[in-house]
C-alpha cells in the first residue's frame, strides 16, 4: 500500500464521518442489508458509502462472504480508532452541552458490588443533589477486569473497584487510577447479637461462630483463615460467598458473623444494622480506586462526579476505627487525657 503523504487532501476532505457511521452498522450488524433496515438507508447507499471509504484509504476494509460482512486488518485498525474518535466527538457534543447549561449532562459508571453496596451511595447522594439534572448510569460488573474492558470501550467514563489484589499489570499503560481511601476488612455482627455490645473481643469468642466469608482464595477470606490458624483455632467458616448483599442479609439476621469491607459500615451508618466488632487482629486493607483512560479528557460532568468521590472519601479517613474506639473506651479517662 502506498503511503498517503497528504492528509488534507487524500483523506481528510474525502473521509466523512457519515461513512464512518455506516462502516460500524454495518460490523455491528453483521451485513449491509441489516445495516440498511438498522439506519433507514438502501443495501445500495450503505455499500456506496463503504466503498468510498474504502476508495479514499485504497484498502479492503471489510470481506463480503455469504453469512454477511467481516473486518478485515485494515477495517480492524480503521474502526478501534474510528470508534475512539467519535467517543471524543460525543464528548465534545457533551461538553458543549454542559458549558452551555453547566447542570446538565451524563456520567457512566462501572463498579464492584463491594463498591455499591459501600461509598458509591454516598458519592451519588452529594452529586446529584448539586448537579440534579445530570443523568448518571451505573453499570454493575462481576469484577474490575469486566469494568475496565467496558472503559477501554468507552461504555463508561469511570470505573470504582475495590480489587481484591494489586492491579499494577491489569492497567497497563492506557489506564490512570486514583487511590480514594484505604478500606480494611472486618468482622461485622447484627447489633442484636451480644458480641457486637461487647467492648473488646478476641477470636476463641467467634470458635463457635457461624462466619460467612469471601473464599479463601481471595485476601479476605485466605486472612480470616491464617488468622485462626495462627491463633490455634479452627476456622468457623461455615459459608463462602463473594456477594456481599448476601453476607450483609446474612449478618443482619443476627446469628452470622459476616467478613466485610468496613467502608460498607462506615458509609451507610445504621443501614445494615451491622456493627463492626472489636477485634484486634491484621487484616488487608486494600485501596478503593477510581479508574479512568488515560488520554482521555474527562467531561465536566464527570470531573465533579469524581470531585464528590473524593471529597465524600475523606470521611473514610475522619472516623476511627471499631477496635480504636474500643481501645479508647478502654483506656482510663484521665489517662486519655494526659
Amino acid at each position: 500500500m502506498p503511503k498517503v503523504r497528504n492528509w488534507d487532501s487524500r483523506i481528510g476532505r474525502r473521509v466523512r464521518l457519515r461513512d464512518l457511521h455506516v462502516l460500524f452498522a454495518a460490523v455491528q450488524q453483521g451485513s449491509m442489508a441489516k445495516a440498511g433496515t438498522h439506519l433507514g438507508m438502501s443495501q445500495s447507499a450503505v455499500s456506496q458509502s463503504i466503498a468510498a471509504l474504502e476508495h479514499a484509504l485504497q484498502v479492503p476494509l471489510l470481506d463480503r462472504t455469504p453469512r454477511g460482512v467481516e473486518l478485515t486488518v485494515y477495517g480492524a485498525a480503521l474502526t478501534r480508532r474510528g470508534q475512539a474518535a467519535f467517543d471524543e466527538l460525543r464528548s465534545g457534543v457533551k461538553e458543549i452541552e454542559f458549558l452551555a447549561d453547566p447542570t446538565t449532562g451524563e456520567v457512566r459508571v462501572a463498579c464492584t458490588e463491594s463498591i455499591a453496596a459501600g461509598v458509591l451511595p454516598s458519592v451519588i447522594e452529594r452529586f446529584s443533589s448539586r448537579y440534579p439534572k445530570v443523568r448518571l448510569h451505573v453499570l454493575p460488573t462481576a469484577g474490575h477486569e469486566t469494568g475496565f474492558a467496558a472503559l477501554h470501550e468507552r461504555k463508561v467514563d469511570v470505573v470504582l473497584t475495590l480489587p481484591p489484589r494489586p492491579l499494577e499489570q491489569d492497567l497497563g499503560e492506557q489506564l490512570h487510577a486514583e487511590v480514594l481511601f484505604s478500606d480494611r476488612i472486618c468482622f461485622a455482627a447484627a447489633s442484636k447479637n451480644p458480641l457486637a455490645r461487647r467492648r473488646r473481643i478476641d477470636l476463641t469468642d467467634l470458635a463457635d461462630a457461624a462466619l460467612i466469608s469471601p473464599a479463601s482464595d481471595t485476601p479476605g477470606g485466605a486472612a480470616v483463615i491464617e488468622a485462626f490458624r495462627r491463633a490455634g483455632l479452627a476456622s468457623p467458616v461455615s459459608i463462602t460467598t463473594f456477594s456481599v448483599h448476601l453476607r450483609s442479609i446474612l449478618a443482619m439476621s443476627g446469628r452470622f458473623i459476616a467478613v466485610l469491607p468496613v467502608s460498607i459500615l462506615r458509609f451507610n451508618p445504621g443501614f445494615y444494622s451491622l456493627r463492626e466488632l472489636p477485634l484486634d487482629v491484621p487484616m488487608p486493607q486494600p485501596p478503593a480506586l477510581i479508574v479512568t483512560l488515560r488520554n482521555r479528557t474527562l467531561s465536566p460532568p464527570v470531573e465533579r462526579f469524581v470531585e464528590c468521590a473524593r471529597e465524600v472519601a475523606k470521611a473514610m479517613h475522619a472516623q476511627p476505627s471499631a477496635r480504636k474506639a474500643a481501645a479508647a473506651a478502654a483506656t482510663p479517662t484521665a489517662a486519655r487525657r494526659r
